[in-house]
C-alpha cells in the first residue's frame, strides 16, 4: 500500500527526521504509521528515538546480509566443496554419531 506524502511529512516532522532517514524507512518498508507508533514517551526510557532505531534496523539487515555472502561463499564451488558435498557430509557425520533423522535408517534398525 503506498502512503500519501502528507503521513511520510507527518512522520518526518514528529520522529524529528530528515529525507535519508525517510528514504531508509521506505527502503526498509517502514510505513509512516510505524514510526510515529515507535516514538518513546516520557515513561519508556529504554526505547531509543525513532532515527536511532532506523539505523539500529539497517545495521542489523546489512550484518545479516554479509553473513549469508559469507556462508554462501564458504559453499561456493570455488572452494572445493559443493552444496551437494557439505550436505552429504552432513548427514554421514550424524549417522556416525547416531543422530540420523532419516525414516530409512529407521527401518533398517528394526524402529519405526
Amino acid at each position: 500500500m503506498a502512503y500519501s506524502e502528507a503521513l511520510w511529512a507527518e512522520a518526518k516532522k514528529r520522529c524529528r527526521l530528515n529525507n535519508e532517514d525517510i528514504a531508509l524507512a521506505k527502503r526498509l518498508g517502514l510505513n509512516p504509521k510505524s514510526l510515529i507508533k515507535n516514538i518513546p514517551s516520557k515513561s519508556e526510557p529504554w526505547k531509543s528515538p525513532v532515527k536511532i532505531w532506523l539505523h539500529e534496523i539497517d545495521e542489523k539487515r546489512r550484518i545479516k546480509s554479509e553473513r549469508r555472502r559469507a556462508r554462501k561463499a564458504a559453499l561456493s564451488p570455488a572452494s572445493g566443496t559443493t552444496k551437494q558435498e557439505s550436505a552429504q557430509s552432513i548427514r554421514t557425520d550424524a549417522r556416525n554419531c547416531g543422530l540420523s533423522g532419516s525414516s530409512q535408517d529407521n527401518r533398517s534398525s528394526g524402529r519405526l
